[in-house]
């Protein structure tokens, strides 16, 4: 994909949340990290890549001592729509015992986060709780019911990229996040 078609995608997206929003949202979240992991030496996970952005703008905010370790399951692999789950790399540290906080982009399906959540159940982690930058609203969760625990934006039942979302592996980078518009790009 070259340059110009992928300004074009983001020319031709829509504007969900812009910076001024999200920089609100990670303040709100920083707050409720602090009520709920200051004094629980928590462990966050962050889900790479998608996560990646998220975390490093969250988790420099917060006064408390806490530990971070990745990992990264996905079901994309450069696609729009969800694949199998593949694991490329499990969490690093003893889980046993300790409060992990998932982090992740987005809750769209959840399948991807509800592996994740089990495998660190598995590895007997005293609670562990999923905080997600933004929220799909549909009602095809890999889990009914199934929400995260932490978020502060939502977004339709659309395709976003921007701020750690990717389209095509482009785009993370964004500082905003923005609604795919296929109809308006001949490139799907």
């Amino acid at each position: 994909m070259d340059i110009d078609t992928l300004n074009q995608i983001k020319n031709n997206a829509t504007l969900l949340h812009d910076n001024q929003r999200i920089e609100s949202a990670l303040s709100c979240l920083v707050e409720k990290l602090t009520l709920d992991y200051a004094n629980k030496n928590p462990i966050f996970l962050v889900v790479m890549n998608g996560g990646l952005i998220f975390a490093g703008q969250l988790l420099s905010r917060l006064k408390f001592p806490a530990q971070i370790d990745y990992c990264h399951a996905t079901r994309y692999r450069g696609n729009t729509s969800g694949g199998e789950i593949g694991w490329k790399v499990e969490p690093h540290m003893d889980l046993a015992g300790r409060h992990v906080v998932i982090l992740d982009d987005i809750l769209d399906e959840g399948h991807t986060l509800k592996a994740i959540i089990e495998h660190c159940r598995s590895r007997k982690a005293q609670s562990v709780k999923t905080l997600v930058l933004i929220e799909k609203i549909h009602d095809r969760k890999a889990s009914p019911g199934m929400r995260p625990d932490y978020c502060e934006l939502e977004t339709p039942d659309k395709y976003v990229f921007g701020y750690g979302m990717d389209y095509n592996h482009y785009w993370r980078n964004s500082d905003e996040i923005y609604i795919f518009n296929p109809e308006r790009n001949d490139t799907e």
